[in-house]
């Protein structure tokens, strides 16, 4: 047995039941049951999501893309980077960024760069964010959701990148996303 597989044994926690408790549109809340590395047992309330993409769209001149909109739970309008929720679990994330971009924005893109996978909540979601990086960008129309209401402007990626250290971005996809596009476009 390796060291990983060894400290997985240690660690892993064995699903005994589980309930689901709520089942919604965007989110399932469950309570599972489960056996603890200890032999005891213990409770986990998780959520279920089908998952997400979101993208930077970064213009030739350097400037992205980015939102504002209202949040409900926090009550506050804050700085995002174009998002949106896969419309079930098998959908191709980067055809889903593609639509998302297009519906939030106007905004299609030639060159996808794939920027790796964001958990934002690993103790109680397993809500997975693609994120991608997106250049030789294209105006077009915008056809937001009926219930969707934002305004996007441009921003200077190297701005955004002190706004994510300044605290002034407080969206974790957001500030993973700025701050991975900035390294890898050497800014």
């Amino acid at each position: 047995m390796t060291e990983i597989e060894k400290e997985y044994e240690s660690l892993c926690e064995k699903y005994i039941s589980g309930t689901e408790t709520y089942h919604g549109p965007l989110l399932h809340v469950w309570h599972d049951r489960v056996r603890l590395p200890n032999g005891n047992e213990g409770g986990r309330d998780y959520i279920k999501h089908d998952g997400a993409v979101c993208m930077i769209p970064v213009f030739e001149d350097g400037t992205v893309a980015v939102e504002r909109q209202f949040r409900y739970p926090l009550d506050r309008v804050i700085t995002e980077i174009p998002a949106g929720k896969l419309n079930g679990p098998d959908e191709d994330r980067l055809e889903a960024a593609k639509r998302e971009l297009r519906e939030e924005t106007g905004l299609s893109g030639d060159e996808w760069t794939f920027m790796g996978d964001l958990y934002c909540a690993v103790a109680y979601s397993t809500e997975r964010i693609s994120m991608y990086l997106v250049r030789s960008l294209h105006q077009g129309e915008r056809r937001l959701d009926d219930d969707e209401f934002l305004n996007v402007e441009r921003v200077p990626l190297s701005e955004l990148v002190r706004q994510v250290m300044d605290g002034e971005i407080i969206d974790s996809k957001t500030q993973t996303a700025v701050l991975k596009a900035a390294r890898i476009l050497g800014i």
